[in-house]
């Protein structure tokens, strides 16, 4: 009797158990799974595509960042796009102290370029040197590093060793270990060479960095252009979160003095960026796209049980029951598939997530994507954001089949076959 009462306050959830949850094997339950597979689906791929964009994204502007920092300082501002050689100033302890106060800041450091072109026996290649000093943190490199070691620095003088790309590598038939004659150019005409050891060899990925790059000691720099010793081409600023490049850097130009410019690297490669950016429009358009398809999913099955069940509809009409309690039983059908589908989804897409993350087994094209495997990263509140969506939407759009349930006549239904 005592069951009898619950069941009688609980009769929509009751019947919906019976129709797709308990009991044998009907076409209900079928569709009722085919539905729960298809949201999961959804939702998998909705979680696999953001982290993706998110990993892809952060992997790239990472690369980027690595080598060149974040937001570049200097006395005087080139026209030149891209990476080129700068005019010298004298090192500011005023302006490195201020660089060095900024919260946002993990390092500062002094660089200077210097055009060079790299012969040996196999042929030339005109790259463009950088020119650091003991202070550079060479393990955001680390990882680039394919053979040797990075250049070591004097005290006195400058160290005569150089790092060279993969692709110059090739190109050259350069090994770890080999002498390479190194021609210069200066401002006058002239011209000069010096021989320099090859002591690593480096791959950061990116098409412009390892055709155009390679690393040296600023001092040489400061010796082939006759610089005095406290000469430099600009600072590298180093930030935390690069989403705040583009602030940071307008936020120091406020603040230098005259004559001293800031520039983010994000206007140096415009390009490259511009591409990371359309990966956010993407990503919208996938989520909207899959958002779309779980809830036509989610309609369609709906529709089919209230269509295979259009004779239990007549009869609990017949016997008094009202529109919206019939509603309610197809209702929470729907709802624990989205539910269901929703949690297994999200499962499945956070272990492949994982597994991507620890293995890589989903290789690229680094040439042309950047990088050689699929990054990914998880955001939990865009997961979060992605479960609630999906189960808001579907909950709001199954309001509207349901209506086919007040256009039901009880006679029809029941006599319906």
């Amino acid at each position: 009797m005592k069951d009898s009462k619950i069941y009688l306050l609980n009769l929509p959830l009751f019947i919906a158990k019976k129709i797709g949850m308990k009991g044998h094997k009907t076409f209900s339950r079928f569709i009722i799974r085919l539905a729960i597979f298809s949201t999961s689906l959804s939702v998998t791929v909705m979680i696999v595509g953001i982290s993706i964009a998110n990993g892809f994204q952060e992997e790239v502007a990472n690369k980027i960042f690595s080598f060149w920092g974040h937001v570049r300082v200097q006395q005087t501002l080139t026209n030149n796009i891209g990476i080129s050689e700068e005019a010298p100033f004298k090192k500011n302890l005023e302006v490195e102290t201020f660089l060095q106060s900024i919260p946002e800041a993990v390092s500062v450091e002094r660089y200077a370029t210097k055009s060079a072109i790299i012969k040996n026996n196999n042929g030339i290649e005109s790259v463009l040197l950088k020119g650091i000093d003991s202070s550079f943190n060479f393990q955001r490199l680390q990882r680039f590093l394919q053979n040797g070691s990075w250049c070591t620095f004097k005290d006195s003088s400058y160290s005569k060793e150089i790092n060279i790309s993969s692709y110059t590598a090739k190109r050259l038939d350069i090994r770890t270990g080999d002498t390479l004659i190194v021609f210069f150019f200066r401002n006058d005409g002239t011209k000069t060479a010096r021989k320099l050891k090859v002591s690593g060899i480096f791959k950061i990925g990116i098409e412009e960095y390892d055709k155009n790059f390679a690393i040296c000691d600023i001092n040489m720099i400061r010796r082939l252009n006759n610089w005095e010793g406290d000469q430099i081409g600009g600072y590298e600023i180093f930030l935390k979160d690069y989403h705040k490049t583009d602030s940071i850097s307008k936020r120091i130009y406020g603040q230098l003095p005259q004559t001293w410019y800031s520039k983010s690297i994000k206007e140096i490669y415009p390009n490259i960026f511009d591409w990371l950016s359309l990966q956010d429009q993407v990503k919208n358009i996938l989520l909207l796209i899959m958002i779309v398809i779980a809830a036509v999913n989610l309609i369609t099955c709906l529709i089919i049980l209230v269509l295979e069940r259009t004779k239990m509809i007549g009869v609990l009409k017949a016997i008094g029951t009202n529109n919206w309690k019939i509603q309610q039983i197809f209702l929470f059908n729907t709802t624990y598939i989205a539910a269901i589908g929703i949690i297994i989804g999200t499962v499945i897409g956070l272990l492949l997530c994982y597994i991507q993350e620890k293995t890589g087994f989903i290789k690229l094209n680094e040439e042309a994507y950047y990088i050689s495997s699929v990054s990914v990263k998880v955001v939990w509140w865009q997961v979060l954001a992605v479960d609630v969506a999906t189960l808001c939407i579907c909950l709001f759009t199954l309001i509207l089949p349901t209506l086919l349930i007040r256009k039901i006549s009880a006679i029809k239904a029941i006599q319906f076959k």
